[in-house]
């Protein structure tokens, strides 16, 4: 195994990992300020303990998220060396705004909102979770900024000793390519706390225990979750969908396993891409949906992999292939499970219909899997340039660093990492276990306790 592979896999593997945390903590911002401004417009003290329950599992999700992201910002410099040297006066930028607002802003307001209840008047503590909401928005705004000028760079030129530079910082932010993934990527953000919350809230109701909280997560989460499903879809998927193959073909082609370009082009529910023959293996195809998906008419062309040299297909291709199904799958399973779950909410039925609360239950790990599958579309799919157009990924990497060193720090990782995710495992499960209404008479017996 080459050092390129290794150092592909290290990146890929702790980028994985860590985003199992952010996703979580975006998604979550959203339904805790919902949570909170329900209980501070009605001063409702159950919605307010909801919200506090939440934020405690979205502390635990921070400081994980924290742990695993510091190392990765750290192999810019010890596995993509020439990579970091080349494009750190315009990637630079954004990652230190991304730092500014998660470490300053996010993480200080945070604090406020777990321990200044009691000091903070209710309008101040709602703020607070505004304010958390907002930098771990905007801190995943910049991420994205960032990876979009990857995928299609924008507002640069090369100086004199080979680097990339800023022509407009603010052109760098409104790249169109980070317009259109943006609300693609916070819609997914918000599926994925959706499902966490709805699956909690299934969870007491089919236990029996905590059913007013149960009921309360099961709604908030089922009706986010609804709206975000769709969204993701349509507009935001569909416009970005568009753009990538109007700026990516070769990637576009990759994902649906097109090897040929074809007018009325069809969209693959399944088969398996064959590159030695470059046909796709036992083909289910809608005929002509992916041209007018694409072009907005059964009868365009759409160009296929044969149009360009086999150098610059994404590779690994498979994987592009199946990762962009799988997305794809999940999504219509979660517009159909949340569809049905909003249906029977609206009916007055969910809380008691044992059929869909263990589907919610049981999905919660899906929407990871998903925006796994989703961030290996995109980056699998930008190969094989680390910068798309003006530089290969074989040219990004740290030369001098070894295939044996590459290797010796990933088994350190995936070892270090296990153990962080074992115990982010036992921590939530505890606060899962002991649930809101212990939170509430915990804190009734501390209070019972001062005033004796």
């Amino acid at each position: 195994m080459d050092a390129l592979l290794l150092h592909r896999i290290h990146f890929g593997f702790t980028i994985t990992f860590h985003y199992i945390f952010p996703q979580l903590t975006m998604g979550l911002a959203l339904l805790i300020v919902v949570l909170k401004t329900i209980a501070w417009r009605r001063n409702d003290e159950m919605y307010n303990q909801a919200a506090r329950f939440w934020a405690k599992i979205f502390g635990i999700n921070f400081v994980m998220g924290v742990v695993t992201g510091i190392p990765m910002e750290f192999q810019f410099g010890t596995n993509w060396s020439h990579f970091s040297r080349v494009t750190g006066g315009v990637i630079g930028q954004p990652l230190a705004m991304e730092g500014v607002f998660s470490f300053f802003l996010e993480s200080a307001f945070l604090g406020l909102f777990l321990f200044g209840e009691k000091r903070l008047s209710a309008s101040a503590h709602w703020a607070s979770a505004v304010m958390v909401w907002l930098g771990s928005w905007i801190s995943g705004f910049f991420i994205i900024v960032t990876d979009a000028w990857m995928q299609h760079p924008v507002a640069y030129r090369m100086g004199q000793n080979g680097t990339f530079e800023i022509t407009s910082f603010w052109k760098l932010l409104t790249n169109p390519w980070a317009l259109l993934q943006y609300p693609h990527n916070m819609c997914a953000t918000v599926i994925t706390g959706a499902f966490v919350m709805s699956a909690v809230g299934a969870f007491y109701l089919l236990e029996r225990r905590n059913e007013e909280f149960g009921r309360i997560f099961l709604k908030v989460g089922v009706i986010a979750g609804v709206i975000s499903c769709i969204v993701i879809i349509f507009p935001t998927g569909d416009l970005h969908g568009k753009y990538v193959a109007k700026t990516q073909p070769a990637s576009m082609a990759a994902m649906e396993g097109l090897f040929h370009t074809e007018k009325g082009a069809g969209i693959v529910l399944m088969g398996q891409p064959n590159e030695e023959k470059q046909t796709l293996d036992n083909p289910l195809v809608v005929n002509n949906v992916l041209s007018f998906l694409i072009y907005g008419t059964t009868s365009a062309e759409v160009t296929g992999l044969d149009k360009f040299p086999k150098d610059q297909w994404p590779a690994p291709l498979p994987l592009l292939y199946y990762g962009y199904h799988i997305m794809a799958g999940l999504g219509t399973y979660f517009v159909v499970v949340m569809g049905l779950a909003a249906f029977l909410l609206w009916r007055g039925k969910l809380y008691t219909t044992r059929w869909i609360l263990w589907p919610l239950m049981l999905s919660f790990p899906l929407p990871y899997i998903a925006t796994t599958a989703g961030w290996m579309t995109a980056e699998i799919g930008r190969q094989p340039w680390v910068v798309y157009q003006l530089m290969r990924t074989s040219e990004g990497y740290s030369h001098h660093v070894s295939a044996s060193n590459a290797l010796f720090t990933l088994l350190g990782f995936a070892g270090l990492y296990t153990v962080l995710g074992i115990l982010f495992v036992v921590l939530i499960y505890r606060e899962i276990a002991h649930g809101p209404a212990h939170m509430k008479k915990f804190e009734e017996g501390l209070h019972t306790v001062s005033g004796a």
